[in-house]
């Protein structure tokens, strides 16, 4: 039976796709009985337990069934007859985040902010100092710095941060987008052919976003980090819109905020508590540091959200927790301090830290961001 003979439905797709056969003791080929047990699988279980012993071979002890998965997934993709086209994309988007995921590795115990930005601006501009000013004051907070690795804000900020604190996430264009001199020949300055598998790495590798004055691009990359906090797609962090001083391409961008799209019903007043603007990059440092001053990370544990933080709160903080965003706490919810749950086993460096747990509705994450800055006040 070829695969286009089966069933399309999603639920279909994972046991049914592929019939691969499997041998009789005498060396032919006949068909096996799909192993039904996995959540995941090629549909044979001959196959199956080849991939498996594959992965064992190779050394793959930790989170072996997603690396099954994965190999899974090249398997079904091949009985689907892709392009070429097709093939380039999938293969080279593996290859680029594999390849971001090692270089971005051995810094993961240090806390990093995107820098957005026109390339553009020229060297003279006030918005050109504002981006080394403020990349400069993050490095002595500690913080390392991301870039699109080109010229303009991007330079600035690299320059600002120093070639031991930067990281370049460069574009592949048919008019080559040249490194900046500062990230320029550095092992931290990763190449991407598309910009989507370059914009996760901006976004999944951080810990703050900072925008500078820019174009489509810059719009395009504020928007996106927007639209991840706002839906819970993406990691809560601090999001600050940083104009030249006195400048106000940044309230102008919010007022067309407030003009339309609040006026009109398409996002909520409590967006807006998901950025700061301002044109004081001292202000801008502030806002991103203090952020993590008590406040760790979280997770959800089923729909129960599941804060780290460095010092548990007092019982009157809790009290005033559920009192001042009991919009956000789901009908008879509780703000409760815990110990680890069960599930956060896989994450033992961070089983030393307090929890605060809270029945949050997973919908209001701009109250929930300024749940954030009331933690942080202990």
């Amino acid at each position: 039976m070829s695969p286009s003979h089966h069933p399309q439905s999603e639920s279909d797709l994972p046991e049914r796709l592929l019939d691969l056969p499997s041998r009789s003791e005498s060396g032919t080929l006949r068909p096996v009985t799909p192993s039904k047990n996995l959540p995941y699988s090629t549909g044979n279980a001959e196959m199956d337990q080849r991939i498996r012993e594959l992965l064992r071979d190779w050394g793959v002890e930790g989170h072996s069934q997603d690396f099954f998965e994965m190999v899974v997934s090249v398997l079904k993709l091949a009985q689907q007859k892709p392009s070429t086209a097709d093939l380039r994309l999938f293969n080279n988007s593996l290859k680029e985040m594999r390849y971001a995921h090692k270089i971005f590795t051995p810094f993961d115990d240090v806390k990093k902010v995107t820098v957005f930005g026109s390339a553009r601006t020229y060297p003279t501009t006030a918005e050109y100092k504002a981006a080394h000013d403020f990349t400069e004051l993050m490095t002595k907070n500690h913080f390392m710095t991301i870039t699109g690795g080109g010229g303009g804000i991007m330079g600035a900020a690299q320059a600002g941060a120093g070639r031991e604190h930067s990281f370049g996430l460069n574009i592949r264009l048919p008019f080559e987008q040249k490194p900046n001199p500062t990230i320029d020949g550095d092992p931290k300055l990763i190449n991407f052919r598309y910009f989507f598998t370059r914009k996760l790495n901006f976004v999944r590798q951080t810990h703050a976003i900072a925008l500078f004055p820019g174009g489509f691009g810059t719009m395009d990359e504020g928007f996106e980090a927007l639209t991840l906090l706002q839906t819970g797609k993406g990691r809560l962090m601090p999001v600050v819109f940083i104009d030249a001083p006195g400048g106000n391409f940044w309230r102008t961008f919010e007022h067309y905020l407030r003009e339309h799209l609040l006026r009109d019903g398409w996002i909520s007043p409590w967006d807006f508590d998901l950025f700061k603007i301002t044109d004081d990059v001292e202000d801008a440092c502030h806002e991103i540091v203090h952020f993590y001053h008590n406040f760790h990370s979280y997770r959800f544990v089923g729909d129960l959200l599941v804060v780290r933080v460095l010092r548990a709160l007092p019982e009157e903080a809790l009290v005033s927790l559920k009192h001042d965003f009991a919009d956000i706490i789901v009908p008879d919810g509780r703000v409760y301090m815990s110990e680890p749950h069960p599930v956060e086993a896989n994450e033992p460096e961070l089983a030393h830290l307090p929890r605060l747990c809270v029945d949050f509705d997973r919908i209001s994450f701009g109250r929930f961001r300024k749940m954030v800055d009331r933690i942080n006040e202990y």
